[in-house]
């Protein structure tokens, strides 16, 4: 069987089983939210250990003796290569043993490693333990679109849980810093130990979470039914085909490669991925190099991002509800499903701009830290709305293959959030601390046309797809008015 023939019977054979008792879309309400709340804790403490050294940057180069900015700066970016290598095998390997046995090894991968970290004997050894920390802490950002699709029909629904799951795991990301800025003052081993206990009590809703995946569930209610010697009812267990390292590890890329609307869109989130990753860098430039703040009230200028992050999951409801109303009245708009989310990312993409110049012409001597801090908040708000509006267009018209398109975009974004940051030091050193963030405003200035184009061409781009499918047909909402 080719891998086009094996592709198109797992499609049918998931139309065929959404009216099951079995089938994921079939469980009960308090199941689907111990889902959805499993898949959001793996990915929040993966997102704070991405960033929990950055508060303890001074702690960890006193004693490791390191005095070379970049090589502080692999702390972040290797496990950021994890990044890249985890999504490449984690996202197409949950379409092919299940979510479950992903979702759990690389968590309880993610907790060793971490831990691992407080121990590290020497330098190189500590940057080993982030790398294959990173790759554990990547499967979920790919799976989860997967899982989430698998038990949830409804676009509405479905893009409320990932609003929901986006806005819980960004909070990690910025917490991390605050974590470490004050736990480092004890030793440079506390923010690790930190970030282990804190994924501790995860563990039982982690490692209860069944399984999703529909041909994996076929499969087990076939064997079960003959086991208990019951008529298959002409049903057979569906055959994997051989492990095919061309499908499992290339489809991402093919993807990438041949779909304009995930190139794009990969793109334009890299950039903005990169910039935070980035700031992880440039905000003990400004707030402790710059203002001399000490690394514990320094990494209180995270707080507004974690503001932003938050106000972004309340514009996404209300926006989420204005549309699901207008869908129902029959207003003209809410007749393209593809409205549903781009409007939001075309409505975030200026505030990036604006809190990039705005950090870097308030940052002046005179004026308060918590002038250039506080545009933090329109930062963090755009690039959480820019995201939920974008990947979850991505997971709408990509959806049987989601989670290989969002292993490409998050492979992507990752590459960037790797090398960019790498070049922090020499852009503040080189441009400075006004002119650094600047450039960075053109850029996503540039970028931000990419949703707008979308709008207008993302339905026609989507007809010429192999994997995609035009979101312009009648919402949702509106067909369930009817």
């Amino acid at each position: 069987m080719s891998t086009s023939d094996s592709e198109d019977k797992f499609a049918s054979l998931e139309a065929a089983c959404l009216d099951k008792s079995w089938a994921p879309t079939k469980l009960s309400w308090p199941r689907k939210v111990h889902i959805i709340v499993a898949g959001f804790t793996c990915t929040l403490n993966g997102n704070l250990g991405s960033s929990m050294p950055s508060g303890a940057l001074e702690a960890i180069a006193e004693h490791f003796h390191v005095s070379n900015q970049v090589h502080l700066t692999l702390l972040n970016s290797l496990y950021m290569v994890g990044y890249v290598l985890g999504p490449l095998l984690f996202g197409p390997l949950s379409e092919y043993v299940g979510r479950r046995p992903v979702l759990i090894g690389t968590f309880l991968g993610y907790l060793i490693f971490m831990l691992a970290c407080s121990g590290a004997p020497t330098y190189p050894a500590l940057l080993v333990f982030r790398l294959l920390c990173g790759i554990n802490a990547a499967a979920p950002t790919t799976v989860i679109s997967g899982l989430y699709a698998d038990i949830l029909d409804i676009p509405s629904q479905r893009g409320t849980a990932i609003a929901l799951y986006m806005t819980v795991t960004s909070i990690g990301t910025f917490i991390g810093p605050i974590i470490s800025g004050y736990t480092s003052q004890a030793s440079w081993r506390w923010p690790f130990w930190a970030a282990g206990l804190i994924a501790v009590p995860g563990l039982p809703i982690v490692l209860t979470l069944p399984e999703t995946f529909v041909p994996v569930l076929y499969n087990k209610e076939v064997r079960r039914r003959i086991e208990n010697g019951f008529d298959a009812g002409g049903e057979t267990v569906m055959q994997h085909q051989a492990f095919n390292v061309r499908k499992i590890f290339l489809r991402p890329v093919v993807l990438l490669v041949t779909e304009p609307i995930l190139l794009s869109t990969s793109l334009y989130l890299a950039l903005a991925y990169s910039i935070t990753y980035l700031m992880f860098q440039a905000y003990p430039v400004v707030f402790q190099g710059y203002y001399g703040l000490a690394p514990g009230p320094a990494s209180l200028a995270w707080i507004p991002m974690a503001i932003g992050v938050i106000l972004s999951l309340a514009v996404f409801c209300f926006f989420n509800w204005w549309y699901d109303q207008s869908a129902r009245a029959g207003q003209p708009w809410a007749q393209r499903e593809i409205n549903r989310r781009l409007p939001l990312a075309c409505f975030a993409s200026p505030l990036m701009v604006v809190s990039l110049f705005w950090l870097g012409w308030t940052s002046w001597r005179n004026i308060s830290p918590v002038i250039p801090a506080s545009g933090g908040t329109l930062f963090a708000l755009g690039f959480q709305l820019v995201f939920l509006g974008m990947s979850n267009y991505l997971t709408d018209i990509f959806r049987q293959w989601s989670a290989s398109a969002q292993a490409a975009a998050s492979t992507t974004r990752s590459i960037g959030a790797i090398l960019l940051p790498l070049a922090a030091d020499s852009m503040y050193s080189n441009l400075g601390i006004h002119w650094a963030p600047s450039v960075l405003g053109f850029l996503s200035l540039a970028m931000g046309v990419i949703p707008f184009v979308f709008m207008k061409y993302g339905d026609n781009l989507a007809r010429r797809s192999k994997y995609a499918q035009p979101s312009n047909g009648a919402s949702e909402a509106s067909k369930q008015a009817r």
